[in-house]
């Protein structure tokens, strides 16, 4: 069944509950396995046998996911400093694993030719198909893959299509960039006047009066004359009638009171609230990263500056080179009054960037760190009253009057805030003790105030990003409901150093349009049964404009190219006809506040044939579906020891539905079709989303609430890690990610998401030239992997018997235990290697008491098949 949450965080549900239920089973005990755990948070330590990676280079193009560079549009996330172009291309595996983890191909949409076929007839009266209705004659809109789903064909029988164990759905990312060309165009869309679905090259046109047929309601539409023609051939030179994806682009801004301004004068600010309750070494690692950051940012910038210990400094840019500040007590709200007085008094607390760089930089030199005897988490922190202080100076700028027209910046404004601790002072603050006798009161107070202001901030069209760094446990429950109702995010790192410049920077560039509304609709054999996603419900009513519009609407709190939504979709009885359609409309604002309405239409053929339809799913995009799904229930620790209980469930279903029984045997495989998908589900249920590979609760809610509201790649990523091993030459060859990776004489990088791991073998750390090279080729390639992945991940580098190896390691699964014929079906380089680098392989694994893929898939009585 689909999850309802009436909060909407960090997922939400809508539309039709499914009819099926999900599978479940009683609760089981956690695995014996437990790796050892990183601290949440902790200063950079030297290891005696850690590898320390120089700084690196920013890299200007953008790179697959393979590695390999493409050509494309600069990318708006921004990069630390980072090595020299990485060109090594990836060498292919030596067995039948994928070389990539191939984004799966977006939707495919059909064609339109360049002539009419022959037989053509113009007829006033006839219905005309701007494109073919062959069901095979599929292409992959590669430039735009806004919508991945999880399969490519729908089958007509309802119970085999709504099975709850797979399910059917896309991930539809809204903002992700399209390339500028003919689909941009600047006039209204043409809308169907029953349900209010959009023009699309799947509609039946009448050439002689331009009537236009809706592909979702079937209703006929009058196009006033747009459509008109005397061929077909002249119909396809209108891009929603060609292609199908299509921005409509509105440049002259209709609200009230709007003028149009330069970019340079008003560009959206950010304002950086600053915990100033550091320790030294983190206070100095955490002014470098400042310094940097507002260097890299673009001169027309404006920047503004709070900082928060028991009151709250706001700086004041008016002093030229002098850091100076005005305060406000931080036990209370400042009142309006107050508020007032500080936005319209005499102090410049907003500045461009260009006018302001050398005031900023003497701010952050001039932070002290924190001198009275008090633990970290016992210090008094006014966080929320710094937020609202900074909410009120963007509001001072945002609504600057000028004969009663109001000036709006374009994009949404940000608040970043740089915390080294818990919020234990003022409104929105818990006690610093668990123990408190009021703290299970306090912190519900706490939850309701920060979810208001988080809320207030989205009103204001600003978006709060929570930066957190240290060994201080931060109280991530408290501050979750703040930056998702303001469309931020929450990020974790271990210390104020690399990994934490880089998100700083990248929070603060990544491109955000605003107002964003998605409406989804569907054929009439087909529903939404749930959306995942960085939003909410949204509530409008468009009865008045539309009489039979049914579409699932969802507010998007911001619109970014990183982000996507998971939508669960259902039949609703048997199908038939040949073809079901799905639209999806996405109206925001982009940064230069023009209306943005971009239509994407998908017609998927139905099909009776059981094979045809597996052969048409897309296993990775199906078993991210599956992950977020999953991951929504697993608020705690205990659920997601359940949720760990059901993906076995759904590994027996899925077998027992679309699988295979052996001959002479009990057992039954599961479908080659899907061969990626049960390694993929075994990764989600041991790795740091449910597993007990990561040590505390909030870093786990932290990740959960990344993941489900990443794009796909990274989601992928998170789910299962990809491994590359390093060869001569400068290339890589792509492994399973199993421990039989790891050999003595190699390097190996493991990318998982939200952290990378470079790996040397004691054999090749103990050749200093080699190991030099390969560590520095490794260290490229993961920048080049990540360069615009957000939130940025750590990369550590270590060697092989190294304390932190053992963090790589907990990450692959463990396959040594493995019959050697198991062992080379799943690792064909085994194959290769002589009788002694056997022997060397096995000795350098580090055993712990954890079954294997192979072994988990028997215990569950399903044969896993060859991996493709």
């Amino acid at each position: 069944m689909a999850d309802q949450n009436p909060n909407f965080p960090p997922g939400f549900s809508v539309g039709i509950t499914p009819s099926t239920p999900e599978p479940t089973q009683a609760r089981r005990p956690d695995p014996k396995f437990s790796p050892p755990t990183a601290p949440r948070f902790g200063p950079p330590t030297i290891q005696p046998n850690q590898i320390l990676s120089p700084p690196v280079k920013p890299l200007h193009s953008p790179v697959s996911s393979n590695g390999v560079r493409t050509v494309g549009p600069v990318p708006h996330l921004s990069t630390p400093p980072g090595p020299p172009v990485f060109s090594s291309p990836l060498q292919p595996a030596a067995g039948p694993f994928r070389t990539s983890p191939v984004t799966p191909q977006p939707v495919a949409f059909s064609a339109a030719p360049a002539t009419p076929p022959s037989g053509f007839s113009d007829g006033a009266n006839e219905f005309q198909h701007p494109v073919p209705s062959n069901a095979e004659d599929m292409v992959a809109l590669s430039d735009a893959p806004n919508v991945l789903l999880s399969a490519r064909k729908v089958l007509k029988q309802k119970k085999l299509m709504n099975v709850p164990s797979l399910g059917f759905g896309a991930l539809v990312s809204p903002g992700r960039e399209v390339l500028q060309g003919p689909q941009i165009i600047q006039r209204d869309p043409q809308r169907c006047q029953n349900c209010g679905a959009y023009a699309n090259l799947y509609c039946n046109i009448l050439l002689g009066s331009g009537q236009w047929q809706c592909v979702i309601c079937g209703n006929l539409n009058s196009s006033e004359g747009r459509y008109i023609a005397s061929t077909k051939e002249e119909l396809l030179n209108l891009p929603e009638l060609a292609i199908p994806m299509v921005d409509f682009v509105q440049t002259g801004n209709r609200r009230p009171g709007y003028i149009p301004v330069s970019d340079s004068r008003m560009s959206a600010p950010i304002v950086l609230v600053i915990d100033d309750c550091l320790d030294e070494p983190h206070l100095q690692h955490l002014q470098s990263s400042l310094h940097a950051f507002v260097d890299s940012l673009p001169p027309t910038t404006r920047i503004g500056v709070v900082t928060y210990r028991k009151t709250v400094s706001v700086y004041d840019f008016s002093e030229g080179s002098v850091a100076s500040a005005d305060l406000l007590a931080g036990r209370v709200s400042p009142n309006q009054e107050s508020l007032k007085q500080l936005v319209y008094g005499t102090g410049i607390y907003l500045s461009p960037i260009h006018a302001s760089l050398p005031v900023v930089h003497s701010i952050f030199s001039s932070l002290r760190p924190y001198n009275l005897n008090v633990p970290e988490a016992s210090r008094n922190r006014c966080m929320g009253v710094a937020i609202e202080v900074a909410l009120a100076i963007i509001q001072g700028l945002s609504a600057e009057m000028s004969q009663g027209v109001v000036k709006k910046p374009g994009g949404s404004s940000r608040i970043i805030v740089c915390a080294g601790g818990p919020n234990t002072y003022g409104p929105g603050s818990v006690p610093h003790s668990f123990s408190h006798p009021n703290y299970a009161h306090m912190e519900k107070t706490a939850l309701k105030w920060m979810e208001n202001l988080g809320r207030e901030a989205h009103k204001r069209n600003t978006l709060i990003d929570i930066l957190c760094a240290g060994t201080c446990p931060v109280r991530v429950p408290v501050l979750q409901p703040l930056v998702k109702a303001s469309g931020g995010i929450l990020i974790l790192h271990d210390d104020f150093g690399e990994a934490f410049g880089v998100n700083l920077q990248r929070a603060s560039t990544r491109a955000a349009g605003s107002h964003g509304l998605m409406e989804i609709r569907c054929s009439d054999d087909v529903t939404v049964s749930q959306v995942i996603g960085p939003g909410e419900e949204a509530r409008t009513d468009n009865s008045e404009a539309f009489k039979n519009d049914n579409s699932v609407s969802i507010q998007m709190l911001s619109v970014e190219e990183t982000q996507s939504f998971a939508v669960s979709l259902e039949t609703r009885g048997n199908i038939k006809t040949d073809f079901v359609y799905l639209q999806f409309g996405i109206l925001f604002l982009n940064l230069y506040q023009a209306d943005i309405t971009r239509v994407i239409t998908v017609r998927l053929p139905t099909v009776d044939s059981v094979s045809s339809y597996l052969e048409s799913v897309q296993d990775e995009v199906a078993a991210v579906l599956i992950a977020k799904r999953s991951l929504l229930r697993a608020k705690t620790g205990q659920d997601a020891i359940d949720v760990r209980a059901i993906i076995d469930e759904r590994i027996k279903d899925i077998t027992n539905k679309f699988g295979s029984q052996m001959p002479k045997s009990k057992l039954y495989q599961f479908p080659k079709e899907l061969a990626n998908m049960p390694e993929i589900l075994f990764h989600l249920r041991r790795g740091p989303l449910l597993g007990s590979i990561v040590g505390h609760e909030d870093e786990r809610s932290v990740l959960r609430d990344i993941f489900l509201n990443a794009s796909f790649d990274l989601s992928l990523r998170m789910v299962a890690p990809r491994c590359l091993m390093h060869r001569e030459g400068g290339t890589f060859e792509e492994l399973p990610a199993h421990d039989l990776a790891m050999q003595s004489d190699a390097a190996v990088v493991l990318d998982h998401g939200t952290d990378v791991f470079i790996w040397l073998g004691a054999e090749l750390a103990a050749q200093e030239g080699r190991s030099a090279a390969a560590l520095a080729a490794c260290r490229t390639l993961a920048e080049e992997l990540t360069e615009t992945r957000f939130p940025a991940p750590r990369i550590l580098a270590f060697k092989e018997g190294s304390s932190q190896a053992r963090y790589f390691v907990s990450r692959l699964i463990p396959a040594h235990k493995d019959p050697p014929y198991e062992q080379e079906a799943r690792f064909p380089q085994l194959r290769s290697l002589s009788a002694e680098q056997r022997t060397k392989l096995k000795s350098s694994f580090i055993h712990f008491d954890e079954p294997s893929f192979c072994e988990w898939m028997r215990g569950l009585k399903v044969l896993a098949p060859e991996p493709t």
